[in-house]
């Protein structure tokens, strides 16, 4: 049974709401015996192990803000001794001295000058912010991982269909053939090409049952669970989910507003301070330490107690270090210039993908109008051609192209829905504002089929 798990970064109240409802959904749908492409994301997201490991990739990387806040923070520190001193000596009574030494004391340090800490800190509070960013790129990367998914299954789905029925046609071409080789009104060069094309039918119909099953493995391997039956779209569905005006809105979004984009900008200002941070191994440090000792000795020449309590600053100035400061400080303006140029690589890389998923979205939208009609034109073709070879007209191979056509007409019109749905998945990604409620969009398109 689905058992969706709650993200642990969803804190706020109402975005936990919202997965709740989600997840009964799934819950209701799953017990329906039929899933819908959010409901299957819900799925994959709380299986998916990519998507696990990024969950428990930026846990760890949130704690860098409270790494980098221990080093402005006091720490403190206890240390005790417990020892037994056996001691040879020339004594008037000729006895061997034994005694103990119980010392121990505790320290408090507050650093007050750190530079190297302040800029670790700052890191760590933008390591954080960098850990929360590539959680989104993996949520953004798991809502098209299933989309594609999803659809590559459904593709697949009609795709077998489309073969199936072709297979099934081009099997009763050749039974018309047999017969009417048999009584002598067709040649044998009709029975072997209704053979041949039926051999092809036969041969496509295996391909597309393969082909469906590794799709369905692939879904099957997000969800972690045996793939249930799938929503399928409303043939009668329009797929143009993005318009020109809107397409043109995020193409401009897509360099600014990509998840990328800001992971990359992060990622500069962590190069940046890490400078900074490096450049402050040459600054002085001042710290308070404050520290209590006891010592306690039965020793024979200053047996007893003594208490010492001191406090003060504690200055330390490095001047020299082998020259790893200089060193460390060139590694890091190294890697700030490759943060810049993997910046300007996220800002051209959003452009150029934001400009082809607009173009799949444009001219899937066109293919996808013209493959319906010449469906509808590939229909009335077969009609045509199979009265004509029933009056004499036309020939059994005329019968059979125009069969084939039409049911690959049948396979690329399914191909241009799938494809045209995910471009404009793949544009909202491109400029950021990709997410479930898109999914959950899709749905109203999709109809379930009857338990």
């Amino acid at each position: 049974m689905f058992n969706p798990a709650l993200p642990a970064h969803t804190a706020d109240p109402a975005r936990r709401q919202r997965w709740i409802a989600a997840a009964a959904l799934a819950l209701c749908a799953t017990a329906a015996g039929a899933d819908t492409l959010s409901e299957i994301y819900l799925q994959a997201r709380a299986a998916d192990p990519v998507f696990g490991a990024a969950l428990a990739t930026a846990a760890a990387g949130r704690e860098k803000e409270a790494q980098g806040r221990a080093g402005l923070m006091p720490s403190l520190t206890a240390g005790a001794t417990i020892q037994r001193d056996l001691e040879h000596a020339s004594y008037v009574d000729g006895n061997r001295r034994i005694y103990s030494n119980r010392p121990w004391n505790i320290t408090l340090n507050q650093p007050l000058l750190r530079p190297l800490n302040v800029r670790t800190y700052q890191q760590g509070v933008l390591q954080a912010a960098l850990a929360d960013q590539q959680l989104r790129l993996a949520e953004q990367d798991l809502l098209l991982r299933v989309s594609k998914a999803y659809f590559d299954v459904l593709q697949a789905q009609d795709a077998l269909a489309a073969m199936t029925a072709q297979r099934d046609a081009f099997a009763q071409q050749l039974a018309q053939s047999k017969r009417s080789f048999e009584v002598g009104l067709s040649s044998i060069t009709d029975l072997n090409e209704a053979q041949a094309r039926n051999d092809l039918g036969t041969a496509q119909e295996i391909g597309a049952r393969n082909d469906l099953e590794v799709k369905r493995q692939t879904l099957e391997k997000l969800i972690g669970r045996e793939l249930p039956p799938l929503a399928t779209v409303d043939p009668e569905a329009g797929i143009n989910l993005v318009d020109d005006s809107k397409c043109s809105v995020l193409m401009e979004r897509a360099p600014t507003d990509s998840l990328q984009v800001a992971a990359g900008e992060t990622a500069e200002q962590v190069a940046r301070l890490e400078i900074d941070r490096q450049k402050a191994g040459h600054f002085p440090t001042v710290d308070l330490v404050v520290q209590a000792a006891e010592r306690n000795s039965t020793a024979y020449v200053s047996p007893g107690n003594s208490r010492n309590y001191t406090a003060g600053l504690e200055i330390q100035v490095p001047l020299f270090q082998g020259g790893a400061v200089q060193s460390h400080t060139r590694e890091a303006a190294a890697n700030l210039e490759r943060a810049r140029q993997e910046l300007l690589n996220a800002r051209a890389q959003a452009k150029l993908d934001a400009r082809q998923a607009c173009l799949g979205v444009q001219s899937g939208t066109a293919l996808y109008s013209s493959l319906r009609q010449a469906q509808i034109s590939g229909e009335t073709q077969v009609k045509s051609t199979t009265r004509g070879f029933e009056v004499g007209t036309r020939t059994r191979v005329d019968v059979l192209n125009a069969t084939q056509q039409l049911y690959a007409t049948r396979k690329d019109l399914a191909a241009a829905r799938y494809q045209t749905l995910m471009a404009g998945l793949q544009l909202k990604a491109a400029a950021g504002v990709l997410s479930e409620e898109d999914l959950r969009g899709l749905d109203a398109l999709m109809l379930r089929p009857a338990p």
